[in-house]
């Protein structure tokens, strides 16, 4: 195995890379100049992905003890910062064979992906150019999934996030939501009759509210449907406000057989926001049926 290059790396840069990541990849990633050097924005975005990791980790290492041939999904890719640094800091020379897919619908970043792997030597990466519906029915992926991970999935790609990772039974979800706009929209469309109809309305009345509160209800919903299909969920901040606002961490880990009680309520609070139009969304139609739900 390759050692890490550190001659050519400033100091102050060294101390916010951690231990056995490649300074290559953090290079062709553009994280670090080519000198060597982190910029303020750099430094950032590396701090987000690096806390992100601490909570991975874990998880890698639980799914990994029962599955040496771990395999994971990074939904909604993008130039796919996320899924090199899991590989080179998880997956690269582990027992078993481990495997990282990225999934991601714009064909340009999978081909730089893919050119990226094949240059690094990280012959367990794989890019696909694939939709949601795509990917739960290709070849290309196996049956079942140890980790979905979908980073920043803006508005509806955190819900096909979802659906992929119940299609495919994940033993690990891990979602950081970003520019949520769905509910917000239908909350708009509906207000007048809603205000009429209760004071619970007042909630979004004025357009901030409307698009803040309308985030929040969105990640309720969300984690109502994950403990529904029987996951434990575990919401929290990724880093601090003064880094990102796309700040929740949603952690999700299946614990038993779908549950009646989260499905119930998650019925009850689209009918009382007066969102009953988004139900088969949040209860993603095809993956299980209600009739199935556990007491």
């Amino acid at each position: 195995m390759k050692k890490r290059t550190t001659a050519t790396v400033p100091v102050q840069a060294l101390l916010d890379i951690r231990p056995g990541q490649s300074v290559e990849l953090l290079k062709e990633l553009h994280i670090l100049t080519r000198d060597g050097k982190l910029n303020q924005d750099s430094r950032r975005k590396l701090k987000q992905v690096y806390h992100l990791y601490q909570f991975i980790e874990p998880l890698l290492q639980e799914a990994h003890a029962v599955h040496p041939d771990l395999t994971l999904v990074d939904h909604g890719a993008g130039k796919s910062y996320l899924g090199f640094i899991l590989y080179d800091l998880f997956c690269k020379g582990l027992e078993g064979a481990p495997h990282l897919y990225g999934i991601e619908t714009r064909a340009e970043l999978v081909e730089k992906s893919a050119a990226l792997a094949a240059r690094l030597g990280f012959t367990g990466m794989s890019f696909l150019n694939l939709t949601v519906a795509e990917s739960i029915d290709s070849d290309c992926l196996p049956a079942r999934i140890d980790l979905v991970t979908a980073l920043h999935a803006c508005d509806t790609a955190t819900d096909d996030a979802i659906r992929f990772a119940l299609a495919k039974a994940a033993r690990h979800i891990v979602l950081v939501p970003c520019c949520q706009a769905e509910v917000a929209a239908t909350l708009r469309k509906n207000k007048g009759q809603a205000i009429r109809r209760a004071a619970l309305a007042e909630l979004w009345r004025h357009p901030i509210h409307t698009r803040e509160f309308g985030s929040h209800v969105t990640n309720v919903l969300r984690c109502l449907q994950l403990e529904a299909h029987g996951y434990q969920v575990n919401v929290t901040e990724l880093v601090g406000w003064e880094h990102s606002m796309k700040n929740e961490l949603i952690i999700a880990t299946r614990k038993g057989p779908p549950q009646r009680r989260p499905a119930e309520r998650l019925a009850e609070l689209l009918a009382m926001l007066g969102l009953e139009e988004l139900q088969e969304r949040f209860f993603t139609p095809g993956v299980y049926a209600r009739t199935e739900l556990a007491s």
